[in-house]
């Protein structure tokens, strides 16, 4: 990546700390240094929100071509023209609208390898799901839009990484939906994605339990027995460093976690409980098993201090560093497998300096 790479941003609930997030984050020119940033909303919006920010000096170029960026400011591409009313901390269909709007653009934008990769600020469930937007947040909508056959919820902050097996359903549904192939394929997708975006050759992986102590050996649920167990034996049969199923609470108490490069959780709340206890609110949210980089922030729209101007921005401006860094450990990855070698043994007579190349068979 000898250029700056384009990151797409969408604005997420035009009510909510997104847009605040976005001003505070690029407000620092050297932010510039490293990318450059497009941000899918509008101008009058943007506008909106910078009023309010004044010790945030914001500046931007407004533009409807992403053939025509300034490569040192940010960029507004505008997604619409009319007037959006806002009203910052409320759940209404209005920030729903737009939500959705400046995520379809964006996203379209980056199938079309227009920008280098997106950065997604918060949307809520409630306003934003419709006949035109039949999902339950950006990971099942991104899955459909790249025609990913599965795609996997990877949170991270620093050596700690964390996915799951389930994301966005309720308790009363998690158990049904853990199921051998569901947990296989996102260790697959897991595996994958430490190797190929985080640079880990031989990954080791740490699995939960579904049900509390990981069941007691079948005295409070049998799934760690009849399924959980079974699917990690059979990835240490193929050479996988597999391990568990460990008891969530006491996995993370004992900082068992800093033992392995990953942790996949079976359900939303075992994992990102702990996960955002330990991150301190410096966390990234990263969708796995896409052809493209999606990073966003790990919390929500925040509508109890939207609007205040005391929205915490680390977590926003951590997504838009990760998505950087996993373009870049990507494309090394692609460039250091693109013309892999023929595997061979290397045998070394005795008393012979020179090496003979035995092509293995």
């Amino acid at each position: 990546m000898n250029e700056k790479p384009i990151i797409g941003i969408t604005t997420g609930d035009i009510n909510g700390i997104g847009p605040e997030l976005i001003i505070k984050t690029l407000s620092d020119n050297r932010m510039l240094e490293l990318c450059t940033p497009v941000i899918f909303a509008s101008n009058k919006l943007i506008n909106y929100y910078r009023k309010s920010l004044t010790d945030y000096p914001f500046s931007f170029f407004s533009t409807k071509s992403l053939d025509n960026l300034n490569t040192k400011q940010a960029n507004i591409f505008n997604c619409w023209d009319e007037e959006a009313p806002m009203q910052p901390g409320t759940l209404n269909d209005i920030g729903g609208k737009y939500a959705v709007r400046s995520l379809k653009v964006a996203t379209q934008c980056l199938k079309d390898k227009q920008i280098d990769a997106l950065v997604t600020a918060p949307i809520h469930k409630h306003n934003t799901q419709s006949a035109d937007f039949p999902f339950t947040g950006h990971t099942p909508f991104l899955k459909e839009k790249f025609g990913a056959k599965d795609v996997l919820m990877l949170l991270f902050h620093n050596q700690l990484r964390v996915a799951l097996v389930t994301e966005h359903v309720p308790i009363a549904k998690v158990a049904p939906l853990i199921t051998k192939e569901a947990i296989l394929s996102k260790l697959q997708l897991l595996r994958e994605s430490l190797i190929k975006d985080f640079g880990i050759d031989k990954p080791k992986i740490a699995v939960l339990g579904l049900n509390p102590h990981a069941g007691d050996q079948g005295q409070i649920g049998n799934e760690e027995l009849t399924i959980i167990k079974p699917v990690i034996e059979q990835s240490q049969q193929q050479g996988q460093l597999v391990f568990g199923p460990f008891s969530a609470d006491a996995f993370f108490a004992r900082g068992s976690f800093s033992a392995f490069d990953a942790v996949l959780a079976m359900y939303h709340d075992q994992g990102l409980i702990p996960f955002k206890t330990l991150a301190e609110g410096e966390g990234v949210n990263f969708t796995a098993g896409l052809p493209v980089i999606r990073t966003s922030p790990d919390h929500g729209t925040a509508f109890d201090i939207a609007g205040k101007g005391i929205a915490d921005e680390h977590s926003f401006r951590e997504a838009i560093f990760q998505s950087i860094d996993l373009l870049r450990q990507r494309e090394t990855y692609t460039e250091n497998t693109a013309n892999p070698l023929r595997r061979g043994r290397i045998e070394k007579e005795r008393g012979d300096e020179a090496v003979k190349i035995v092509e293995d068979k």
